[in-house]
This record gives C-alpha cells, sequence and structure tokens, in this order.
C-alpha cells in the first residue's frame, strides 16, 4: 500500500516539482560537490533510481556520466521525457531493478530513500549492490536526523506521505550490511529552504 500511496503522491505534483526545484542545485554547492565526485569516480552506466522530473540525471550527464533515470511516478518519468527528450527515463521501482546482476557502473538515490524506514534500507541497499559490477559505485542523498515527519501537503498539493530521517551512522550500516563499503560522507545544515540538515555518502561495491 505504501508504494501505491507514494506512486499516487507524485503523480500529483509531478509538473509543479519540476517547476519549483528545475535550477535548485545553482544555489546548492555541496550538493554539486557530492554528485561531482561521484562522477568523478564512477564508471559504466548509472542509472538514478527515484528520479522524479530527471534533473539529477540530467546534471549527471551533463558531467560525462552515462546515466539514465528511473522512477515509480508515471506522471514524474513522462515529465522528465518532456524535459530531457535526449535521456533515458523508464517507470520502475528502486527495490527491484530492471537490470541484470553486476550490470551497473553506479546507482544514485537522490533523497528517494526518505520515504523508506531504516529498517527497510537494507534490503534497498541489496538490491543496488546486486545491480552493481564489482567495483561499482552508490551515492545515497538523505535527510539526516532520527524523526518521521508526516506531509499533508507539498509542492501545492495535498498529500498524505511520510518522510523518515535517518542517522549518517545508521545509513551507513545499511550500506555495509548490503555489501557496499563506505568511501566518502558529506553533511551540511539545513539551508533556509529546509527544515533540517542533508547527508551524502558514496558507497563502492
Amino acid at each position: 500500500m505504501r508504494l501505491n500511496d507514494i506512486r499516487a503522491a507524485y503523480d500529483l505534483v509531478a509538473e509543479d516539482y519540476l517547476a519549483i526545484l528545475r535550477h535548485e542545485l545553482v544555489a546548492k554547492p555541496f550538493d554539486r560537490i557530492a554528485l561531482s565526485a561521484f562522477a568523478e569516480v564512477v564508471s559504466g552506466p548509472v542509472v538514478e533510481v527515484g528520479c522524479g522530473p530527471g534533473r539529477i540525471t540530467a546534471h549527471l550527464h551533463s558531467l560525462g556520466v552515462d546515466a539514465r533515470g528511473e522512477d515509480l511516478s508515471p506522471a514524474m518519468v513522462a515529465v522528465a521525457r518532456r524535459a530531457y527528450p535526449d535521456l533515458r527515463f523508464d517507470v520502475g521501482a528502486m527495490t527491484a531493478l530492471d537490470v541484470a546482476d553486476g550490470s551497473l557502473g553506479g546507482v544514485v538515490s537522490w533523497y528517494s530513500i526518505v520515504h523508506t524506514p531504516l529498517a527497510e534500507l537494507p534490503a534497498v541497499f541489496t538490491e543496488f549492490a546486486r545491480a552493481l559490477t564489482p567495483g561499482g559505485h552508490a551515492l545515497i542523498a538523505f535527510k539526516t536526523g532520527d524523526a518521521v515527519h508526516h506531509l499533508t501537503r507539498a509542492y501545492g498539493h495535498d498529500l498524505s506521505l511520510d518522510v523518515h530521517w535517518h542517522p549518517v551512522d545508521a545509513v551507513a550500516t545499511a550500506m555495509t550490511t548490503a555489501g557496499l563499503t563506505e568511501l566518502a560522507r558529506l553533511t551540511r545544515p539545513a539551508d533556509e529552504q529546509e527544515k533540517g540538515p542533508q547527508a551524502w555518502l558514496i558507497g563502492r561495491r
């Protein structure tokens, strides 16, 4: 049921999500640093899981990464295809990637674990590890803390979603449990548009 609720919420907000966030990275230098570091170390095809309207996939592509996107929301995928027609976007779930074992050089989860309880992260990261070639890399971006916040309105729409803020060490442990070795982490406090601190982890299979 939770996946259906997530899909419905993001189908609802897809158009406004892109309009609000399309150029967000311009004012977020540390976010760009995390993406640039990943682009430096990754080799081979990359899938951004939970890609939304495609802005991070497009940014990775601009950095020379062979990136495509997948998202649970068909409406998000449709928006991404219109916004970035030269890139590939597919409907898919991060818990069941439609790729062969060991076929990816990288997986990016840019805030796509925010609706996933901590106890379920090892299974998610195990799926990432399955898809990665040995030596492949994962970039995980998330809201850090230890709380669950219930959203009733976002991007100009009424909806119902739980947003999970995860402790950095706990996410790193979940990555390690899944067979991904932590290579780097970056954290920063909230900016004026955010409600809490942010974190990024880069791991390698």
